[in-house]
């Protein structure tokens, strides 16, 4: 009877997957972030907001996608990516303002404009580029 009640908690456990700490590890390669920031800018440069934060949302996912490709399905909406609890926090963090941008120009028809474009930007830059990943990444 116990083992009827436990088996499915057993298998969960045994199929857990730890919670990545290093954000080092999380950190797209310099020149990678810099190229797809090129790119989002060169978008937002002729008014395209929506289109260069989508196009940071995707980037990100490919990010995820080859980073752990166990991690992601088709069917996972950008909510559910954003509350893996095996990506790291500041991943995570960076993930869901970008998600949250393009879901309210996407789904809540509400214009992304300059100010949420630079919020998706600044975000994706401080996780990708600025030096303040090495602190974290120390504790």
């Amino acid at each position: 009877l116990l083992w009827v009640i436990l088996a499915p908690y057993l298998e969960d456990w045994r199929n857990r997957r730890p919670k990545v700490k290093d954000e080092e590890e999380w950190r797209p390669e310099e020149g990678v972030a810099r190229r797809w920031l090129d790119e989002a800018d060169a978008l937002a440069g002729k008014g395209q907001f929506e289109e260069a934060v989508h196009l940071l949302l995707y980037r990100s996912i490919e990010d995820i996608e080859r980073r752990r490709p166990d991690l992601l399905r088709p069917s996972n909406t950008s909510r559910e990516i954003e509350r893996f609890e095996s990506l790291p926090d500041r991943a995570r963090n960076m993930f869901a303002v970008i998600a949250g941008h393009v879901e309210r120009g996407i789904f809540g028809a509400s214009p992304i404009g300059e100010e949420g474009w630079q919020s998706a930007r600044e975000a994706y830059g401080d996780f990708a580029l600025a030096d303040s990943w090495r602190v974290v990444a120390r504790k």
